[in-house]
């Protein structure tokens, strides 16, 4: 019964209830190490050999499947039949989940940088005055990122189920994919060439799936707790000469010989100072977590955003009757990186708006200069990038379904 009660809490813990950060990381880490990839340093634990064994497994079958089969459909089977409507789906399949393989590929050679990237989030967020005002409003800030993490892996999660179970559900034989041929295993629908294909082809959708949902929770996690600072920041800009003045009526009250010598200006000012000392920190240090992460993380993005944009135009290409499954899930893949950039581009710009009515024109010369300093590093927007050669945002989401499109018109005409 204790056991029971103990694994009801620890999965309580997966919920909206907990928002603190070191929870948020504890629970991508116990996630993530269902992906074979540790990154808390707190976690003394080993990955047990089973967990390695079933990666090592679903990362084959997904190498054989997507990527293997494709290339010898492609460039050996298609030159034969002349069906592109095949090649199409086939191609489509391997490049939209390609950027799966190469996630986990990644996550695994430079899980010490990312374990040491965990271990900076977690001492800026240690820093944090459990009791303060700042602490309530980053937890409520990370509710909603913890929130749209839930919901950006249950979609995916969503449409690998859907996506597998849909053949069982169709009469007679049927595969996720109809119009899909794996090397060795033809003819695809008689025995025993289906059930092979049929449980390689869920293995392989499976780790996929897995691997891309699992690498979107770590980057939402990430980017959404800087997201959440800056906001919690400009909220205790916009009240900081409010706070002073409260902090003015209850200093007065306590140090009655001290007040007779100072005056109230000078009082606020010094309560000022030391807040604006604080917020300064950690709006540096969440400025260097961003370049941290762009760092890591901008090479991945411009392979997947080649991917995905190559994999729409072929999935239609191939009609979006194969691909109706298909299509939603490389339009997440887009979607759910542009969001996140966006999120981080608007907090910026709220934390820049907080630093103009912060009714710093109350401060004295010295918190002004910090202000002006606070305004000059706040001008520098925050932002994601693809490589550096387009920041994450509607406007990318936009240009890439607008390219995509003229793309697939182009080739649409030329193959008709």
């Amino acid at each position: 019964m204790a056991t029971a009660h103990r694994k009801l809490g620890d999965f309580e813990k997966y919920s909206l209830k907990y928002t603190d950060y070191p929870t948020m990381i504890n629970n991508l880490a116990r996630i993530l190490r269902y992906s074979s990839i540790k990154i808390d340093s707190r976690d003394h634990e080993p990955i047990s050999w089973i967990t390695e064994v079933l990666n090592v497994i679903g990362a084959a079958c997904y190498f054989y499947v997507y990527i293997f089969s494709a290339v010898w459909f492609v460039f050996v089977r298609f030159p034969q039949t002349g069906d592109y409507i095949a090649a199409s789906v086939e191609f489509s399949l391997a490049v939209c989940s390609g950027t799966s393989i190469l996630k986990f590929i990644y996550l695994k050679l430079d899980c010490k940088a990312v374990t040491n990237l965990i271990d900076e989030y977690l001492k800026c967020d240690a820093r944090v005055d459990p009791n303060s005002r700042f602490a309530e409003n980053l937890k409520k800030k990370l509710r909603i990122v913890k929130k749209r993490a839930i919901l950006t892996w249950s979609a995916l999660a969503l449409n690998g189920v859907v996506y597998i179970t849909t053949p069982f559900l169709k009469p007679g034989r049927h595969l996720t994919e109809d119009l899909y041929v794996t090397y060795g295993l033809e003819p695809m629908f008689e025995t025993p060439n289906f059930e092979i294909a049929t449980l390689l082809m869920t293995l392989a959708v499976i780790f996929g799936v897995l691997t891309l949902a699992n690498y979107r929770l770590l980057i939402c996690v990430t980017i959404g707790y800087i997201e959440a600072q800056m906001l919690a920041l400009s909220e205790d800009l916009i009240k900081l000469w409010d706070d002073s003045e409260k902090f003015y009526e209850e200093f007065s009250e306590k140090e009655l010989d001290i007040i007779k010598t100072v005056s109230p200006y000078d009082i606020k000012n010094v309560y000022i100072k030391h807040r604006l000392r604080e917020i300064i920190k950690f709006h540096i240090v969440g400025i260097t977590l961003q370049h941290i992460v762009e760092a890591k993380f901008r090479f991945i993005y411009v392979i997947e955003f080649l991917f995905v944009m190559i994999g729409i135009v072929t999935e239609l290409l191939g009609g979006l009757e194969n691909t109706y499954f298909e299509l939603p899930y490389s339009l997440n893949q887009v979607f759910m990186d542009c969001l996140i950039g966006q999120r981080l581009i608007d907090a910026s710009i709220v934390f820049e708006n907080a630093v103009y009515s912060c009714q710093w024109e109350n401060y004295n010369a010295a918190n002004q200069r910090t202000v002006l300093l606070i305004l000059q590093n706040s001008q520098k927007t925050l932002m994601l990038s693809a490589g550096g050669l387009s920041a994450l945002s509607f406007v990318c989401l936009m240009s890439v379904i607008r390219c995509t499109y003229s793309a697939y018109t182009a080739l649409h005409s030329t193959v008709n």
